[in-house]
């Protein structure tokens, strides 16, 4: 393939300054100069007919697949500006399109070792595959599963009698040792013992059998599974073998001119092992044809286009975060020793926020709990709900939260000062006594005025805390939802969750099988914004102590 040319900016660009430090990947906010990059890629995608691939942007289709794209903001030697194009995975078939950079190791490649590998464990699949619809390899099993039945009824039969049998023996001894002289009741235990040896030497003879008959019906069917299995271990060892192979075709540079492979940057991971698509990703191949072409990063920035997948949540022509799974280790390595900005998720965003105590008695206390705290200490904040209250409440002698909200979301949290209103209280919230409602501003106008959401949720393994909507994995998540009112091409909503899944309203609200209309500020599922424009507004429950119920309502600061 031809090199790629770096694209110059077709607008006027001197009023724009450059970005400080390079963007940290993994929560950002587009550089002015990446923004004017994309609007340019985008346009390009909109008109151009040089390939054809179905992102089902205009029209539905089943076959329609939404990419990540992205930019890479680069200056060349002579310092000139102008940026990279790239996409995720393959756009029209192809790993190589004409203006895109190309992928850090070439699967496709017709000659090279993947294509030739994969071939050699897809015929194996079909041998198995064709082994595994033999006819007769049933009919074995089937008459080998008859056959074991009959011996284990067999062998059930007659340790049966022999347990009668002794039962029978044990009586005659007692009427013997009563009734008998001394030389005729020796005789009949003789007897007696003889027959209990019979019965032994008729079950050993009879296992003997069995093993013999079983043995017979099963030579068949071992000898076609002796090659079945044989090319199922053949497979796996052949996959293996590829699979390393592949890890160890991914090399990927840094600014340093360090190179490391998949399986090394995967190796201090809990997975260990790479998860598929690793290495494959806009942003890697970016900043791989960057370091390789002596050119300097300057910022990033990833946008989906086209259609959403049906369990991610990807909204077409909005900014994305780099997935943590797949790409953390690997761009780790690619920014040592560059200064990038910093990771804002580090930051305590309620520092300077308080909460606000709306009831309290001696066992349990009603708060306000202000958007951007955390409900339980965090992996690198420990200021939460939590925290704060056993400040406040040294002495309480119970686990002190009931249930949580997400840190972004704003209101009404039960907490518990002792360990039986605790119980009591958790009780409530896992028998779905306590009734939830929530307030919403949704950045996008419904059309109708009610409805019910059910969509099961599972969280991202590639990019937590991300959740998916997953019909197999999924735990069972259900929102009932009705519109307060429409204002400014904005929709203010009542949630009423059923269930209380991570990230279900959020969820429900941006998918395309849910409302199709993220929250306003929803930063993983939408556009980010001053905040999460969500919020606990009413809380109704029993009184662990009194048992009386209580009407708890806060209203929303936006």
């Amino acid at each position: 393939m031809s090199k790629v040319q770096i694209n110059r900016f077709k607008s006027s660009i001197h009023t724009y300054s450059l970005p400080e430090k390079f963007t940290f990947p993994f929560h950002y906010q587009p550089h002015p100069l990446c923004e004017l990059a994309v609007t340019e890629l985008q346009a390009y995608l909109s008109e151009q007919m040089d390939w054809q691939h179905d992102f089902g942007i205009d029209v539905t289709s089943d076959n329609a697949i939404g990419k990540m794209f992205g930019v890479l903001l680069v200056q060349d030697e002579s310092g000139e500006l102008g940026y990279l194009s790239g996409f995720s995975g393959k756009v029209a078939g192809q790993n190589h399109l004409l203006g895109f950079v190309p992928p850090v190791f070439d699967m496709l490649e017709e000659q090279g070792f993947f294509k030739r590998d994969l071939a050699v464990i897809t015929q194996l699949g079909e041998r198995i595959e064709q082994l595994e619809s033999e006819p007769k390899l049933e009919q074995f099993q089937n008459r080998l599963n008859e056959e074991q039945l009959l011996f284990e009824t067999a062998i059930k039969d007659h340790r049966l009698k022999m347990v009668e049998a002794k039962k029978i023996r044990k009586a005659q001894r007692v009427d013997g040792k009563q009734s008998l002289d001394e030389s005729s009741f020796t005789q009949l235990n003789e007897q007696l013992n003889k027959q209990s040896i019979e019965l032994k030497n008729k079950l050993r003879d009879l296992n003997s059998y069995w093993e013999q008959r079983l043995a017979t019906v099963r030579a068949p069917l071992l000898e076609l599974t002796y090659e079945l299995d044989g090319l199922k271990e053949q497979r796996k060892s052949a996959s293996i073998a590829l699979q390393n192979k592949l890890f160890e075709q991914y090399q990927f540079l840094n600014s340093s001119g360090e190179q490391a492979t998949l399986k090394d940057l995967f190796a201090s991971t809990v997975q260990q092992i790479p998860p598929a698509g690793a290495g494959e990703c806009a942003a890697p191949k970016l900043l791989q044809y960057a370091f390789s072409h002596d050119l300097k990063p300057l910022a990033l920035a990833e946008f989906w286009w086209g259609a959403s997948p049906k369990s991610e949540v990807r909204k077409h022509k909005q900014f994305y975060a780099a997935c943590l799974g797949k790409c953390q280790p690997i761009l780790t390595h690619m920014l040592a020793g560059m200064e990038v900005d910093d990771n804002p998720l580090l930051d305590n965003p309620a520092a300077d926020k308080s909460i606000q105590i709306i009831y309290e008695d001696d066992v349990m206390v009603i708060i306000n709990k202000p958007s951007g705290l955390l409900s339980v200490p965090g992996k690198d904040i420990e200021d939460s709900v939590y925290f704060r209250m056993k400040l406040a409440y040294p002495n309480a002698d119970s686990p002190l939260i009931v249930h949580r909200l997400d840190m972004s979301t704003s209101g009404l949290m039960v907490i518990a000062l002792t360990k039986k209103a605790h119980k009591q209280l958790q009780r409530q919230f896992i028998e779905r006594t306590v009734s939830k409602r929530y307030i919403a501003l949704l950045d996008g106008t419904l059309g109708d005025d009610e409805g019910v959401i059910v969509l099961p949720l599972r969280v991202d393994l590639d990019d937590r805390p991300r959740q998916l909507v997953c019909y197999e994995y999924g735990r069972a998540a259900e929102t009932r939802w009705q519109v307060i009112n429409r204002e400014d091409g904005k929709t203010r909503v009542y949630f009423y969750p059923k269930t209380g899944r991570t990230h279900q309203l959020r969820v429900h609200s941006a998918h395309i099988k849910g409302l199709n209309t993220p929250i306003v500020g929803d930063d993983l599922y939408g556009n980010t914004a001053d905040r999460l424009h969500l919020h606990a507004e009413l809380l109704r429950l029993t009184h662990p102590d009194t048992h009386q119920e209580h009407t708890f309502q806060v209203d929303p600061e936006f």
